[in-house]
């Protein structure tokens, strides 16, 4: 009788040191990653990596990145299949109605031309207008902004469209600033060059699948909180000095 009722209480202590732990779990989001290097690497060290780690953390939560296509990222976190977007431009929310915006901008992203020719001096969409573009497809800025006689192609990573750049086969390959020279560097392409000024730069936010709506808001606290105390400025010039001398952009934003 006794050895049962030893029995007993071990068993009940076994299921609440269960049931404390799994109510202890810390959620791990899964977020699709449409950025490269110098915002995200395959060692996580890069940028984002590291600032919007250490929000997720702060908020009490576990940040897993995935690659998918730029568009299917957006369409998997708009229908619940993953939780939302690392990196999206204001505004996603009104084609992805399910998609609701961190309101605390984790970067200013420069979209700009990469040429290997003299064609134009001063990049616009309409200086654009009479050439060949690529771009990565679902990249909404580009789809949104270029005039309608451009020659455009879409491609499904920046590896393509640096590529088809360096070959000859476009004219301009449309991108962001610091993830296009990085891409070219590690590709060894050194005859390409940045068309200045930027054709558009953007502010970039997290978007998360309205079921974590609650979590918005510490999101947003925690990273305004790295923002003051250093932390983005240090971090994004640790990152982005292996590319290029860092610019203004790694004041916090």
């Amino acid at each position: 009788m006794i050895q049962r009722l030893l029995l007993l209480v071990c068993l009940c202590i076994a299921c609440m040191t269960h049931a404390n732990a799994a109510s202890t779990t810390i959620p791990e989001l899964v977020l699709n990653n449409p950025t490269a290097p110098p915002f995200t690497t395959p060692r996580h060290d890069g940028l984002l990596d590291i600032v919007v780690g250490e929000a997720f953390q702060r908020a009490g939560l576990k940040l897993k990145l995935v690659k998918l296509p730029a568009e299917r990222g957006l369409i998997n976190a708009n229908a619940g299949i993953d939780d939302g977007d690392l990196s999206r431009i204001a505004g996603i929310e009104k084609v992805y109605p399910n998609l609701i915006r961190v309101p605390e901008k984790i970067f200013d992203m420069d979209f700009v031309a990469f040429a290997r020719n003299g064609l134009i001096k001063k990049a616009s969409w309409k200086n654009l207008q009479p050439y060949s573009v690529v771009f990565i497809k679902g990249w909404k800025i580009f789809e949104q902004k270029l005039l309608p006689k451009t020659e455009i192609t879409t491609a499904e990573g920046p590896e393509q469209i640096m590529d088809m750049l360096a070959l000859g086969r476009v004219q301009f390959s449309l991108y962001s600033r610091w993830m296009g020279l990085a891409i070219a560097k590690r590709m060894g392409i050194k005859d390409i060059r940045v068309v200045e000024p930027p054709l558009a730069e953007r502010a970039m936010f997290i978007y998360l699948n309205k079921r974590y709506a609650a979590y918005v808001p510490a999101l947003a606290k925690a990273l305004r909180d790295i923002k003051r105390e250093g932390m983005y400025t240090r971090v994004c010039r640790e990152t982005f000095s292996a590319i290029a001398p860092p610019t203004d952009q790694c004041e916090a934003p």
